[in-house]
C-alpha cells in the first residue's frame, strides 16, 4: 500500500511557516532562489556556509543536511544536476527519495519547495507527485509483528505549482500502488474470484462503469475452448471479467485493455521446476496492470470509452487437466494444438481477445501479459517487449512510454514467425520451436485472434516484478508496470 495519497498545497512562504523537515532543490551552478536566500538569512546563513564548506554546487544526487531553528527544524538541499538534463523521470526519482528519506528519519510530515523543483510545469509536477506517492509504497499485509515506525504520510507543497497535475500524479501513483498490491498478494488469497469482486467494487462506485463477470462453467457453452482447457485442472473457479467505461460519446467505439490473470501458474501437466515456482503468483500481473488503469480511470474520469477485460484462472495439474497434445477450439473458431500446457497464458488471451474483438469492435486493443521467459533473456528487466500489427498504435505506445519513462522495445512480427506456429493436426499450435524467438512466436499466436483490429501486445514478464531501479521501484515484489504508460496513452487519444 502507499502511505502517502494526498498532497497539501499552500501559497504561503515556507520561510515564514513551521516545517519539521523541509526539502529544497537547486540546479547545478545556480544560486539560491530568493525564498531560499530568505530562509538562509533566518538560519544565520548556515545553509550557504554549509554549501561553501562542502563544495556543494548542485550536482545530481548531491545533498546537504542542516539542522535549522524552531520554525524550520531540519533542511535538506538536493542537487538536481544541470537544468538541461533535468527530466520528468529525474523529478520522479528525486521525489521518491524524498519520501523515503522522510520515513528513514521518522518524519511523518514533510515539506517541499515546489518552485525549486520546477513544479510549475505540468510534466514535472505530475511526475514529482507520482514519485512522492510511489516512494511511500510498502507491502506488509501478512506480517504479524505490527510495524510502529513512523511513515512519511503528509506533505505540504509550497510555491507556484501545477496543482491539477500534482493531484493527477498522486492518483496515478496510488493506482500503481494498487496494482502492486494485487501482484504481491499470495495465490491462496488473490484468486480469480478475488479479482472479480475487486473489479465489481470499483465498477459499483462509478456511475460510468458496468461490470460483467463470466464463470468458468460458462466458457464451454460460449465457445471458449482455449480458456476452458486451461481452467480444467484447477478447483478454483475461473473468471472472465469485463468492465465497460463510458466516458466518451455514445457513438464512440471503445479502446480495449486486456490482461492475463493467471493467479498461479504451476505449468499444468507440463509442470514447472520447483525453484522460484512461488513467483508464479506474479503471473497475474497483466491483469494487475489493467486493474490499476481501471482504478485510475474511475477517479480521473477521462472522456473516452474503454472496455477492460481480464481472463483469470489457475493453471494446475489436476486430475481433469488438459494434456499435451489436446486440441481445443477457440472462440473465433480456430483449432489449437496444445503442445505445452505451460504456454497457457496465450490460450486464455486467445479467447478473451476474440471475445472483445467480436462483441465490442474496438478501435484498438492493448494486451498485457507475463507471457514468456524469453523476453527476460532478450531485454532483461529494463524494458517490456512490444509487438503489434499497426504502426500508428505502436507509435502511440512508444510516445506514452517516453512520458511515463517505462521503457518498451518493439520486436518484429514477420510472416516467417507466423509459419512457426502452424499446427500439424490443427490450425495452429501454442508453441514455436524450442528456445527460438519465444516472445515473437507467442505474439504471432495472439495475432491470430485480433483480425485486422489495431493491436499491440506487451510482454511484461521481465518488468512486472524484480526491477529495483529507478528509485521509485519497490525494493521487492510487483512493480505495477505500465499503469502510468497506459493512462498517458488514453489521455493522448482524447
Amino acid at each position: 500500500m502507499v502511505n502517502l495519497t494526498h498532497i497539501n498545497k499552500t501559497k504561503k512562504a515556507y520561510s515564514e511557516s513551521e516545517n519539521s523537515l523541509l526539502f529544497l532543490g537547486i540546479f547545478q551552478d545556480k544560486k539560491l532562489n530568493p525564498q531560499q536566500r530568505t530562509l538562509d538569512d533566518t538560519l544565520g546563513n548556515r545553509l550557504s556556509a554549509a554549501m561553501k564548506l562542502d563544495g556543494f554546487i548542485g550536482k545530481k544526487e548531491e545533498q546537504i543536511h542542516i539542522f535549522g531553528n524552531e520554525v524550520n527544524k531540519r533542511v535538506v538541499l538536493i542537487g538536481l544536476g544541470t537544468q538541461k538534463n533535468y527530466t520528468s523521470d529525474r523529478a520522479r526519482s528525486v521525489a521518491s527519495n524524498i519520501t523515503r528519506f522522510s520515513t528513514d528519519v521518522k518524519n511523518a510530515d514533510f515539506s517541499v519547495d515546489g518552485d525549486s523543483f520546477a513544479l510549475k510545469k505540468n510534466i514535472f509536477a505530475q511526475a514529482f507527485a507520482e514519485g512522492l506517492v510511489l516512494g511511500s509504497y510498502e507491502f506488509n499485509d501478512y506480517k504479524t509483528k505490527k510495524d510502529d515506525s513512523v511513515k512519511a504520510s503528509s506533505i505540504t507543497m509550497y510555491g507556484k505549482v501545477d496543482a491539477k497535475s500534482l493531484d493527477k500524479g498522486a492518483i496515478l501513483g496510488a493506482s500503481v500502488g494498487f496494482a502492486r498490491d494485487l501482484g504481491n498478494h499470495p495465490a491462496n488469497i488473490l484468486t480469480p474470484t478475488y479479482l472479480a469482486r475487486t473489479a465489481q467494487k470499483i465498477s459499483d462506485n462509478s456511475p460510468k462503469m458496468n461490470c460483467q463477470i463470466f464463470d468458468g462453467k460458462e466458457f464451454k457453452k460460449m465457445g471458449m475452448g482455449a480458456f476452458h482447457g486451461v481452467a480444467m485442472g484447477a478447483t478454483e473457479p475461473a473468471k472472465m471479467i469485463i468492465v465497460e467505461y463510458n466516458g466518451g460519446r455514445k457513438t464512440q467505439k471503445p479502446i480495449a485493455l486486456v490482461g492475463k490473470g493467471l493467479t498461479f501458474d504451476s505449468g499444468g501437466i507440463s509442470l514447472k521446476p520447483p525453484p522460484n515456482m512461488d513467483e508464479m503468483k506474479f503471473d497475474m500481473c497483466g491483469s494487475a496492470t489493467v486493474m490499476g488503469v481501471l482504478q485510475a480511470v474511475s477517479e480521473l474520469k477521462p472522456k473516452i470509452n474503454i472496455v477492460f477485460a481480464i481472463g483469470s484462472t489457475e493453471n494446475m495439474p489436476g486430475s481433469n487437466a488438459q494434456r499435451p497434445g489436446d486440441i481445443v477450439t477457440a472462440y473465433n473458431g480456430k483449432t489449437i494444438e496444445v503442445l505445452n500446457t505451460d504456454a497457457e497464458g496465450r490460450l486464455v488471451l486467445a479467447d478473451v481477445l476474440s471475445y472483445v474483438n467480436k462483441n465490442y469492435e474496438p478501435t484498438a486493443i492493448l494486451d498485457f501479459a507475463t507471457l514468456t521467459g524469453a523476453v527476460l533473456v532478450a531485454l532483461g528487466n529494463r524494458a517490456s517487449g512490444v509487438l503489434g500489427n499497426n504502426n500508428t498504435l505502436m507509435k502511440e505506445v512508444k510516445k506514452a512510454s517516453e512520458v511515463s519513462s517505462e521503457k518498451v522495445w518493439e520486436l518484429p512480427l514477420w510472416e516467417e514467425y507466423t509459419r512457426e506456429i502452424k499446427g500439424k493436426y490443427a490450425d495452429i499450435k501454442n508453441i514455436g520451436e524450442a528456445r527460438l524467438a519465444g516472445t515473437i512466436t507467442a505474439g504471432a499466436f495472439l495475432k491470430e485472434f485480433v483480425d485486422d483490429t489495431p493491436w499491440v501486445h506487451m510482454d511484461i514478464a521481465g518488468t512486472a516484478w524484480g526491477p529495483k531501479e529507478p528509485s521509485y521501484q519497490p525494493k521487492v515484489g510487483a512493480t505495477g508496470v505500465a499503469v502510468r504508460l497506459v493512462y498517458q496513452l488514453l489521455e493522448n487519444r482524447i
